[in-house]
């Protein structure tokens, strides 16, 4: 398994109970195909630097796990289709 690092931004009009939600989808997607979720670290709400379909702030998540590259190739799947995702990205961590 390797070590990876995704942060992702959320719609900010979402309530707390919507974005718990989004969190421990995401974090099931990883457990569930065998990896393991080292740490969730929420921001919480943030000015944007441009202005993301019409919204100028977004609630950020980063979140370390470790998985298969299929699971992280799925993981950027889900984020694409999710439509309170404003933005992502899913890195690689190196040793």
């Amino acid at each position: 398994m390797r070590e990876y690092e995704t942060m992702y931004i959320l719609d900010p009009g979402l309530d707390e109970e919507a974005i718990n939600g989004l969190v421990d989808k995401f974090k099931a997607l990883v457990e569930e195909r065998g990896g393991e979720v080292k740490e969730i670290d929420r921001w919480g709400k943030r000015k944007l630097a441009y202005p993301i379909k019409h919204q100028k702030e977004g609630y950020y998540v980063v979140m370390n796990f470790a998985t298969d590259a299929e699971t992280a190739r799925e993981m950027e799947r889900v984020f694409r289709i999710t439509p309170a995702v404003l933005r992502h990205i899913v890195i690689r961590k190196d040793k």
